[in-house]
């Protein structure tokens, strides 16, 4: 039986979140963040050599890393689906989002959060300057795509707003950003926050943190 491993608070929410969209079967087991720290507890960290969430099981297998639970939930249990073909119009621009999202997006985020904790962003330091634009270009990017189509992707959804959605939304509770600036994102976060798979996972995997949608 697939399993996911739901540290509160992070990233593994896109994992419940795809099992839902998918219909698939999965056991979900919910770990609590230490309440001083705010770090995954020893028995999260235990799960995987590298400790970090989301970390799913499936028999013997165990695996971490968000874009290769995804790849592969969708092929192993989803038959595909959430993913274009590669003969797809859309293949190359669900690619490109798919891996934006962590390979791009999420350190942005996360160099953003650390400069911002440690005093380190200030006016002046060309370098600094230069590593936290890189926040803003994404922002820039995501908003203008946003204005083009409903979706990542297209006008489909794909398993690419799924990966996406984390740094624009609960990531911002750990580096707060104000969306608004941005009614293409917001729009979308609303559609979102439509679909009855992604609130059946919200209500599952964070019943006592609202989506941050707004």
């Amino acid at each position: 039986m697939l399993t996911v491993h739901h540290l509160g608070i992070s990233q593994s929410d896109r994992i419940v979140w795809l099992c839902e969209e998918l219909g698939i079967d999965y056991d979900l087991k919910r770990y609590e963040r230490d309440p001083v720290t705010k770090l995954a507890p020893p028995a999260y960290r235990a799960l995987h050599p590298f400790g970090t969430a989301p970390v799913i099981s499936d028999g013997d297998l165990v695996l971490g890393e968000s874009g290769a639970i995804i790849d592969y939930i969708v092929e192993r249990h989803g038959g595909g689906r959430l993913r274009p073909k590669p003969e797809d119009a859309d293949f190359a621009d669900y690619l490109f989002w798919f891996h934006f999202a962590n390979g791009s997006l999420m350190p942005a985020g996360m160099v953003d959060m650390v400069l911002a904790m440690t005093g380190g962003g200030a006016d002046g330091n060309a370098t600094l300057d230069g590593v936290r634009d890189r926040l803003e270009r994404g922002y820039r990017m995501v908003e203008a795509r946003l204005g083009e189509v409903d979706f990542f992707a297209g006008e489909r959804f794909t398993a690419a707003d799924i990966i996406m959605l984390f740094p624009l939304t609960t990531m911002r509770a750990f580096a707060p950003r104000d969306l608004g600036p941005y009614p293409n994102i917001r729009a979308y976060l609303a559609r979102i926050g439509e679909r009855p798979a992604f609130q059946r996972a919200m209500r599952k995997a964070e019943p006592d943190f609202p989506p941050m949608l707004g």
